[in-house]
């Protein structure tokens, strides 16, 4: 597991998750972790076990100083594009951190446009523990989202893939249609989308 750094004073890690996904939301977190109550184990969210997450999702609920979700909707991401949706989400993550942070740390090579100084950094979830954070945040809440609309979406196996084009979901797709939930400017959902 990487030692990862944490950065001196009040400054937030933000990450999204739901980039790639075929429906659902895109969702964003940020947080600023308490120096003073270290969060062993954080790493970017992809390389943990679900069990894993879930269980880092709620120490940092509990010890991070601040912590902050928010999303994109699908309407946003088909309007918008992913890119922009998902920069969205992080400003909003941001703008709702009930600390005011002097500096943010973005994930990616991109950032939001924000009121602070922000800072892109490649790969940053597997190298700043804030920016670790932010992704399990977002990923935890993400999954729980794609749980929900499978309860109401049974045939798609939300449950399984999250909303990712797997061979399952795109057979799914051609077999039952898009749902409102699925995100038109995609490219298999548009095809499909087309032939009816």
């Amino acid at each position: 597991m990487p030692e990862l750094s944490v950065p001196e004073g009040l400054v937030c890690g933000v990450d999204e998750a739901g980039r790639g996904p075929l429906a659902g939301t895109v969702v964003a977190a940020a947080v600023i972790l308490d120096p003073q109550r270290p969060i062993a184990g954080l790493n970017d969210s992809k390389k943990l076990s679900e069990k894993k997450r879930q269980a880092l999702a709620e120490l940092i609920r509990e010890r991070a100083l601040a912590w902050a979700v928010a999303s994109a909707s699908v309407e946003e991401i088909d309007r918008i594009n992913i890119l922009h949706a998902s920069l969205l989400a992080m400003q909003r993550a941001v703008a709702a951190l009930p600390l005011r942070p002097i500096r943010a740390l973005i994930d990616g090579n991109r950032c939001p446009a924000l009121d602070i100084p922000a800072e892109a950094v490649v790969k940053g979830d597997g190298k700043i523990a804030s920016i670790a954070a932010a992704s399990i945040l977002a990923k935890t809440v993400r999954d729980a989202e794609m749980l929900a609309l499978h309860a109401e979406y049974p045939m798609y196996g939300f449950d399984r893939h999250m909303g990712y084009p797997t061979a399952a979901h795109c057979a799914a797709l051609e077999k039952f249609g898009a749902s409102p939930v699925h995100r038109r400017s995609f490219g298999p959902v548009a095809r499909q989308l087309s032939l009816l």
